[in-house]
């Protein structure tokens, strides 16, 4: 009887282990696609980051090409890939979405990633981040941390929903405040980032969000000189100074990386368009400096998990 009884347990336990297991990866490798660099502490190293992921979950072959954004290159790179075995390609970035599109169909055994545009075909998906709500928080810290009422965007696109997101937020939260918003037309102008810092610090802009890749740590580190605040940007960038990067919008590519991997290998990934916001944990704020207050970080929490349930930010109710 208690033999019977120990087989039933150890069946018990075997079915629910099997319940449990990663997809299977088969013979699968993933390639990875980046516009400029893998090491800008940013955007291109939150992808490589989220490949890495992926090869340490899965335990397969992967590759990645640094520097490929024009319609030729990333042709070139599909078609090395495609000849390396790869079944998954993500393009790290809107700009390969056209390419990809028109792409797809000669290689229908390749399922292409891409994000924030609009993707075509059987075998074509697009990683879109609600990143309206994303800037919209954090534009409520910006205006609730400032004592100037005088907040600065310096984004690289006009297009960024981020930037919409985090002028409402600082105007719902200080309707006193004056906004100032300039871009930078590349994501990766340092030069030009600055002078337009310069520019706002003239006109008393105590609070800064760098929306963009390759000049937010830069501008961060020159508001940290002059006791000022900063937003960081895609990353928690509080490790660049507690007390300057008052909070972070982040976006946690390489959760994202991971889930599309296993919807990928389990034969679920959709294509098409999909949305992802702070209620699939990919999107959040960073760590709170010590000088924004406990009592203000709880507000900004319980506002966030209301938007997580009811889908509208605090100006639309």
């Amino acid at each position: 009887m208690k033999k019977t009884i120990m087989a039933i347990i150890l069946l018990m336990l075997l079915l629910s282990a099997c319940g449990q297991t990663t997809p299977d990866s088969g013979d699968q490798k993933v390639g990875l696609l980046v516009p400029d660099t893998v090491s800008d502490q940013v955007w291109g190293t939150k992808g490589y980051k989220g490949l890495l992921r992926i090869q340490t979950e899965y335990d397969l072959d992967v590759y990645y090409k640094e520097g490929i954004h024009t319609d030729s290159s990333i042709k070139k790179a599909v078609e090395e890939f495609h000849k390396d075995g790869v079944t998954l390609i993500f393009g790290h970035g809107s700009e390969y979405a056209q390419t990809f599109n028109a792409i797809s169909s000669d290689y229908p055994n390749i399922h292409f990633v891409c994000f924030n545009s609009e993707a075509q075909g059987e075998n074509v998906t697009s990683l879109n981040f609600e990143a309206n709500a994303m800037g919209f928080f954090g534009g409520m810290v910006a205006g609730h941390m400032s004592k100037t009422n005088n907040i600065g965007i310096i984004a690289a696109f006009e297009w960024q929903p981020e930037v919409d997101g985090f002028f409402e937020g600082v105007l719902h939260e200080n309707p006193d405040a004056r906004v100032l918003i300039d871009y930078t037309q590349d994501w990766d102008d340092p030069d030009k980032a600055l002078d337009i810092l310069d520019n706002m610090l003239e006109q008393e802009v105590d609070v800064v969000y760098p929306a963009g890749d390759g000049f937010n740590v830069p501008i961060i580190n020159s508001l940290k000189e002059k006791g000022l605040y900063a937003v960081g940007f895609v990353s928690d960038q509080s490790d660049l100074g507690e007390n300057t990067v008052i909070t972070s919008t982040v976006q946690h590519i390489p959760a994202l990386y991971e889930l599309v991997a296993r919807r990928h290998f389990s034969g679920e990934l959709d294509s098409g368009n999909l949305y992802f916001d702070f209620k699939d944990e990919v999107i959040s704020l960073g760590k709170f400096s010590p000088l924004v207050s406990k009592e203000y970080q709880e507000n900004i929490h319980n506002q966030i998990e209301e938007y997580k349930n009811s889908g509208l930010l605090p100006n639309e109710k």
